[in-house]
């Protein structure tokens, strides 16, 4: 992690609940909750998928782009080779490839520790959700024939 200004002060989960709120009202959605009382949100947008989850300990916004959904582990290498992608500069939308074991997903997620304007948050958020759809169109497959090229 980079040293935070000195004005820094920490994101708060009613900052973290409007952030959420502003995005979901701008693409439609503005009777949704936001985050549920377990810090959790999230909105399908035509085939975009963009989750939010709040991070207590950590005082911290995770936005999380689905990118892909395995339906076995990742065989050995594949996420190796989405961060390998990532490293060569394919946009990633402002997040960072995220592979999360428990539902064997693998995301573009930023993380927020402050809160930005609204207005920046919802752009970043359609820009990552953008960046999201190409990974799953195009950078699944290179990958996968990058990583099993026999």
């Amino acid at each position: 992690p980079f040293p935070l200004p000195e004005n820094h002060t920490p994101m708060t989960r009613d900052e973290a609940h409007r952030l959420a709120q502003a995005f979901l009202a701008a693409t439609g959605n503005p009777n949704s909750p936001g985050l549920n009382p377990q810090g959790f949100g999230g909105v399908a947008i035509s085939d975009a998928q963009l989750y939010f989850e709040w991070h207590d300990k950590e005082q911290m916004l995770e936005c999380s782009a689905l990118i892909h959904k395995f339906h076995d582990n990742p065989k050995p290498g594949i996420i190796e080779g989405f961060e390998e992608e990532q490293k060569s500069g394919t946009d990633t939308g402002g997040g960072n490839v995220d592979y999360e074991p428990e539902n064997k997903s693998l995301f573009l997620s930023p993380n927020y520790t402050q809160a930005p304007p609204q207005t920046a948050f919802i752009e970043d958020m359609k820009r990552l959700m953008r960046a999201s759809l190409v990974w799953s169109n195009e950078v699944v497959d290179r990958v996968a024939s990058r990583v099993f090229k026999t």
